[in-house]
């Protein structure tokens, strides 16, 4: 049974993302992807959310739009995030998730594309960053 609640979770947890995060929606061998990661297990997942809450200063998931297609649920976002520089760079990473669910309604996928590449990312720590567009795919 596909909980019918869990696309409100997930607007939820974007809301105080990378505090308080809804971990039991997760499957235990959750399969994650990025530019940068690539894991399974649920203990890595939480760690990789921790990380970037204690590394990096006012990051915020500003979360663009939500749909859910039977077991995929699909999220488009901005991360922003300071860096502990200096000169304290803000980094803006425009993108979106695909979560896939299996039969119980846990998150058993979760990929994330970014719109610019990892490149682009950290010449923003040298760079004003003024506007990032947000490229609808």
């Amino acid at each position: 049974m596909i909980n019918p609640d869990i696309t409100e979770i997930v607007k939820q947890d974007y809301q105080h993302f990378p505090e308080n995060q809804t971990f039991d929606i997760y499957a235990k061998n959750v399969y994650f992807k990025d530019p940068l990661n690539e894991f399974r297990g649920i203990e890595r997942y939480q760690k990789m959310i921790g990380f970037l809450g204690t590394f990096f200063q006012d990051v915020d998931l500003e979360l663009h739009n939500i749909t859910r297609n039977e077991n995929i649920i699909k999220t488009e976002w901005t991360l922003k995030m300071t860096p502990p520089l200096p000169w304290k760079p803000r980094l803006a990473i425009p993108g979106w998730s695909e979560l896939k669910l299996n039969p119980e309604g846990l998150i058993i996928s979760h990929i994330d594309y970014w719109h610019i590449s990892p490149w682009d990312v950290f010449k923003q720590n040298f760079i004003s960053v003024k506007k990032v567009h947000n490229h609808n795919k």
